[in-house]
């Protein structure tokens, strides 16, 4: 397992996609990404439990486990994700006691201050951090016994990860202005691809609805995801086989795992400590 140390000047900023995202969350989205939870973990309520959002992004699934009972901390690296969480805590949760701070998952010192979690939560995180098996190792300590471990990496995919590595890295030297162009003639191919399949299909309208339900899996935007997807860097991979083995050795059982096969995308895993 190595180590991948980023060049922080191209740094993706996470923070200000989020902000932008929060214009298109509602209770409808938020009630989505409740349902997503309730279904990764096996839960119905989280009554009683707590829960750690690690690198909360926009705020929305610490929003979710709140709204299923839990007590939530969530942090994030990004000064513009912290805002963003503190923004969606005013307008849905004014009242609740949910703890928001800035911090780093490669903070050790940090990361122990926070003690331990019945719910340790990092969704398409722990990989843009340039040490992504030391930021998986330090989570996976904020797991109580008997607790759950929920993260989601992106797939390995070979050759093919070597080249968005390279997509990455370009967007984030572009100019802010050019970079929504990027994003549209690197996600392109891909877009008509689905359109010629669904059409070949006769059924256009599948397509159609990619765009206009996509927020119907974990309440979340497709273009957003998609600029978070083109820009986001740091950028390592993971084989299921490679994570699965390691958290096994280290005492947890795997409870559940979502994979993309050989397609591009993250790999979902739930983990108990035992």
């Amino acid at each position: 397992m190595t180590r991948a140390i980023p060049d922080t000047n191209l740094r993706f900023g996470f923070g200000k996609n989020w902000q932008s995202f929060l214009e298109q969350v509602d209770d409808s989205r938020i009630e989505i990404a409740l349902a997503s939870l309730q279904d990764r973990l096996g839960v119905q309520r989280l009554d009683g439990c707590t829960f750690l959002d690690i690198g909360c992004g926009s705020g929305l699934f610490s929003l979710a486990a709140l709204r299923l009972g839990a007590e939530v901390t969530s942090f994030d690296y990004d000064a513009d994700s912290v805002a963003a969480t503190r923004s969606l805590q005013e307008l849905f949760a004014s009242a609740s006691p949910w703890r928001i701070e800035q911090g780093s998952v490669l903070d050790a010192p940090y990361l122990e201050s926070l003690g331990t979690f019945d719910v340790v939560y990092s969704w398409g995180v722990l990989h843009h951090t340039g040490e992504m098996w030391r930021a998986v190792d330090l989570a996976s300590k904020r797991v109580a016994p008997g607790g759950q471990f929920f993260i989601a990496l992106y797939n390995d995919q070979d050759r093919v990860s070597h080249l968005w590595r390279l997509i990455k890295r370009i967007y984030n030297r572009l100019p802010r202005f050019v970079r929504p162009m990027y994003v549209a003639v690197v996600g392109l191919p891909r877009e008509l691809g689905s359109l010629v399949l669904a059409t070949l299909a006769r059924e256009p309208g599948r397509y159609v609805r990619g765009w206009t339900h996509y927020s119907s899996t974990r309440g979340m935007s497709r273009w957003h995801d998609l600029v978070d997807w083109v820009g986001g860097y740091p950028f390592e991979v993971a084989a299921p086989d490679a994570v699965v083995n390691k958290m096994l050795a280290e005492g947890y059982q795997l409870e559940h795992l979502t994979t993309c096969g050989r397609r591009l995308g993250c790999n979902e895993y739930v983990f108990r400590k035992t």
